[in-house]
C-alpha cells in the first residue's frame, strides 16, 4: 500500500520534471538562437550599402540573408498608396515616441517595380505634424526588412482608412491595390522638416532567456528535492 501511494505521485513529479528540464533547454537553444541575431545584426548594419536586387530577384530574394543589410534604392514615391502601420516606438533614437504609426509610402522603382519604404514615425498626440512629401526622383538608403509577424492579438488591418497592424508588404500592397516585392525597407534618414522621424529601425533585442533557463531549472531541482524529503519522511516513518 505504502509503494502504491508513492507510485502516483512520483511518476507526477517525473512527468513535471521532464517538462521543466525540456522548458530549461529550450531557453538555451533561444539565448544561442539570440546571441546569433544580434552578433548578425551588428554585423550586417555596419556593412557599405549594396544597390537593390534588380526586380527580377525579388520573388526569390533569400530575406534570412537580406535582412537588415544597408541598400539603396531610386525612385518617385506614390503618395496615393501610402499607408500607415500602428506601432508603440520605444527607446527611439530621435525626439519622438510613444504610441503612432509607420508611414509606408510605395517607392516606384527606376526599371519597374515597387518597394514599400518605412519612411518612418509619426506619433498619436501630434496631429498638427504634417508628413514631408519629396516630387521627383529620390535616392533612399535603408536597411531591407522581411515582413513581421503576426500573432493572435494581432488586430485586423483596416485597408479602407490605410491603416495597417503589422509591417508587412504583402498585406499592405494587396489592401492598398498595387503590387510591389515581398519586402520592405527602412529609411535611415529623416526628410527635412522632421517627419517622418526616420533611423528607428530596432537594433537591440530584450536577451533574459539564460534567466528563464535558470528559473526553469531551478525548479526542477526544488522538485527533487521535495520529492527526495517526501521519500525521506515516508521511509523514516515506516521504519518507526
Amino acid at each position: 500500500m505504502q509503494q502504491r501511494s508513492i507510485l502516483i505521485p512520483g511518476l507526477a513529479a517525473l512527468v513535471a520534471f521532464a517538462i521543466l528540464i525540456g522548458l530549461g533547454t529550450w531557453q538555451l537553444a533561444r539565448l544561442h538562437w539570440k546571441e546569433a541575431l544580434i552578433a548578425t545584426v551588428q554585423q550586417r548594419v555596419a556593412e557599405p550599402p549594396a544597390a537593390l536586387p534588380p526586380l527580377a530577384e525579388w520573388k526569390n530574394l533569400d530575406l534570412s540573408e537580406w535582412e537588415y543589410r544597408p541598400v539603396t534604392l531610386k525612385g518617385r514615391f506614390w503618395y496615393d498608396r501610402e499607408a500607415y502601420v500602428y506601432t508603440l516606438l520605444s527607446d527611439p533614437k530621435g525626439k519622438l515616441e510613444g504610441p503612432g504609426y509607420w508611414v509606408m509610402t510605395p517607392l516606384q522603382i527606376d526599371g519597374g517595380g515597387n518597394v514599400i519604404v518605412n519612411r518612418g514615425f509619426i506619433p498619436l498626440d501630434h496631429p498638427e505634424m504634417k508628413v514631408a512629401q519629396t516630387n521627383g526622383e529620390v535616392e533612399i538608403r535603408g536597411l531591407l526588412r522581411g515582413p513581421e509577424e503576426r500573432n493572435m492579438f494581432t488586430p485586423d488591418d483596416f485597408p479602407a482608412k490605410s491603416l495597417f497592424y503589422a509591417r508587412d508588404a504583402a498585406a499592405i500592397s494587396a489592401g492598398m491595390s498595387f503590387d510591389a516585392a515581398p519586402f520592405t525597407i527602412d529609411a535611415l534618414e529623416t526628410p527635412p522638416g522632421g517627419l517622418p522621424q526616420a533611423g528607428e529601425t530596432r537594433m537591440s533585442f530584450p536577451n533574459r532567456h539564460w534567466e528563464y533557463a535558470l528559473t526553469w531549472y531551478g525548479l526542477a531541482a526544488s522538485l527533487v528535492a521535495v520529492m527526495a524529503g517526501l521519500l525521506w519522511s515516508r521511509r523514516r516513518r515506516a521504519a518507526s
